[in-house]
């Protein structure tokens, strides 16, 4: 039997995490444990952890989805560790804003990941040499992961960085990628891409031991394990590397060059990412004022 005490002790005592991560797991966890610390994390099912959450009504509502966040991510690695068969709260909705208590949604309009976030993701996925690869190619590239999946090796022009993909309208655009990413791509394609098949990211079929293209299905099941007891990247998705892509080249860039880049039909789809969430202008600011400060001295 393994209690709840047990448990949060193993999830917060995982290599990696940096201090004052910890303190906020241990912050939030801590009336958890308080209420039910002894219990076996068997009979912790999900009508009683949806009653202890919905009980948290003196913080507001994103805190409130930190809380569940957390809770999530010790369930999962529960599951990790053979502990419990599923989590009891998976996929479970997260709390709307209360517009009587004056929450409102946020202007995010478009979901990224900030740098800390991409820091912990590259650090998850390096345990798997095809999520890595998979994962730098997105976010380098700013193309689609359907793109990236229908991509066969020979599209690939390792030497230029590039590949060609056809997007939507059936229209084709060049898609470049970095260093990093390509430094990532040649370890996966040197020791883990299958040779027998012509698409550039592969997969081993569990029954029959064939080889085939890498589905959006086995990827997607890659991505959800390899980042589930990472808070940090609940909710997450495939998607926000593109749109990770397009925020931080926003004023890098001529908004036609950003355009051509993500292969939008319409310029007004490309203009939303020049309206900037509170968050990101925060940071180019305090860049604006470092570069000032370091252009004065």
């Amino acid at each position: 039997m393994v209690i709840l005490a047990r448990l949060a002790t193993e999830f917060l005592e995982r290599q990696g995490l940096a201090a004052t991560t910890l303190r906020s797991y241990e912050f939030t966890l801590m009336p958890l444990l308080k209420e039910y610390g002894r219990w076996s994390i068997d009979i912790l099912d999900r009508q009683l952890l949806v009653e202890y959450l919905n009980q948290i009504t003196n913080i507001s509502y994103t805190t409130h989805h930190r809380h569940q966040a957390v809770i999530t991510a010790l369930f999962n690695f529960a599951v990790q560790q053979d502990y419990i068969q599923s989590n009891p709260i998976s996929n479970l909705k997260r709390r709307k804003p209360n517009r009587e208590d004056g929450e409102h949604a946020t202007d995010e309009t478009v979901r990224y990941l900030i740098p800390e976030q991409l820091s912990i993701l590259y650090r998850v996925v390096k345990k798997d040499a095809r999520m890595s690869a998979l994962v730098h190619l997105l976010h380098s590239s700013g193309a689609r992961i359907s793109e990236v999946l229908a991509l066969d090796l020979a599209e690939i022009n390792i030497d230029a960085r590039k590949f060609q993909v056809v997007g939507k309208g059936n229209k084709t655009r060049w898609c470049f990628y970095s260093e990093d990413a390509a430094n990532s791509l040649n370890y996966y394609l040197k020791y883990y891409r299958h040779l027998d098949h012509s698409a550039l990211f592969t997969a081993e079929q569990p029954f029959s031991h064939l080889y085939s293209r890498l589905s959006y299905r086995g990827a997607y099941q890659s991505w959800t394990d390899l980042k589930s007891i990472e808070i940090q990247l609940q909710g997450i998705r495939f998607h926000d590397l593109r749109h990770t892509f397009a925020t931080e080249r926003v004023g890098l860039m001529g908004i036609e060059e950003l355009r051509a880049l993500m292969g939008h039909e319409n310029i007004q789809t490309t203009l939303k990412y020049s309206k900037v969430t509170s968050q990101r202008a925060e940071q180019v600011a305090q860049l604006a004022f470092e570069q000032l400060s370091l252009s004065r001295s």
